[in-house]
């Protein structure tokens, strides 16, 4: 064998390696959903964040307790995502957003995603146990919600199932908070009503861009039923329902009303304009995107707003 066709087999075989690696890795972030993941961790690290702020904490005292919450919250959130993708196998087969997962490719066994889904549940819940009462029982009200009634109960059957599996990503912030101190203050409450809020016209927009994938797969979601008028409907309904809730927030300035306040208005002109275009779909992409945006910004201006405090 020349050097040359060996060179070229070991290149062959260093491909193939890499390629299995970019496979791995693209699975794992399948199964785990990492861009929902990491949605979601955000609002608790904020949570976290302010009840420091707000109950003039020093971070170094809590530095142990911040990673406990955190990585913990993180873990079950990551089973509650990696069993949602066990039981919706069958589903996801269906719909053409879903059919690059590992359940529906066989790369994972459904015997090891729910063993996975399990582990990562009870890791985190051990983890947890570190912290705080109120910080377990909120972790459990949306690893419950989302798992079983969410998941396995109401997201086959009833339109609802968008309000029900909107509790779990509401009380990320209360997570959070209630590692610090009891979240039965106005911030984490407001901080819960916006996610909660937030999610409702978010979720619509994604089931508008789907709208076929979830007819398919016989999925109830509110554009399937309803058609897309009633949905642009309520989606406008929802965000307006956001504008009061900056002013309970008075605590954090200013600059955080003002700011959450311009988001709101420009999402608001962005929903009504939706009675107005014909494009229905690229309406409800550029209100997906907005959506994200507009979520990321407020938790990250919660924090950069009370960063010199702790400085």
């Amino acid at each position: 064998m020349n050097k040359k066709t060996y060179a070229s087999k070991e290149n062959t075989g260093s491909n193939q390696i890499g390629n299995q690696k970019r496979s791995l890795i693209s699975d794992i972030k399948a199964l785990i959903k990492s861009s929902v993941l990491i949605a979601n961790v955000l609002p608790v690290f904020a949570g976290f964040w302010l009840a420091l702020y707000f109950t003039n904490s020093s971070i170094a005292d809590y530095l142990g307790v911040f990673l406990l919450t955190l990585v913990g919250s993180t873990l079950v959130m990551a089973g509650a995502l990696v069993m949602n993708n066990w039981y919706d196998t069958d589903i996801d087969t269906v719909m053409k957003r879903t059919q690059k997962r590992p359940t529906v490719t066989g790369n994972f066994s459904l015997k090891s995603v729910l063993i996975t889904g399990i582990a990562l549940t009870v890791l985190g819940f051990s983890l947890l146990l570190f912290t705080t009462v109120e910080t377990i029982i909120y972790t459990f009200i949306g690893w419950f919600t989302y798992v079983v009634l969410y998941t396995m109960w109401s997201k086959r059957k009833y339109t609802l199932n968008t309000v029900i599996g909107s509790i779990s990503g509401a009380v990320t912030p209360l997570i959070g908070w209630a590692a610090v101190d009891s979240a039965f203050h106005i911030v984490p409450i407001v901080l819960f009503l916006l996610v909660f809020i937030w999610q409702m016209p978010h979720t619509f927009v994604i089931a508008m861009k789907k709208c076929k994938e979830y007819k398919a797969a016989g999925i109830p979601m509110l554009p399937v039923v309803h058609g897309f008028e009633f949905t642009k409907r309520q989606i406008v309904i929802y965000v307006a329902c956001l504008l009061p809730l900056p002013f309970f927030l008075a605590q954090l300035g200013t600059v955080f009303i003002v700011i959450a306040t311009i988001l709101n208005l420009a999402w608001i002109v962005l929903a009504i304009s939706g009675f107005f275009m014909k494009n229905d779909l690229k309406w409800a992409h550029m209100n997906f995107l907005y959506s994200v945006n507009y979520l990321m910004i407020l938790f990250l201006l919660t924090i950069i707003l009370t960063l010199p405090a702790f400085s």
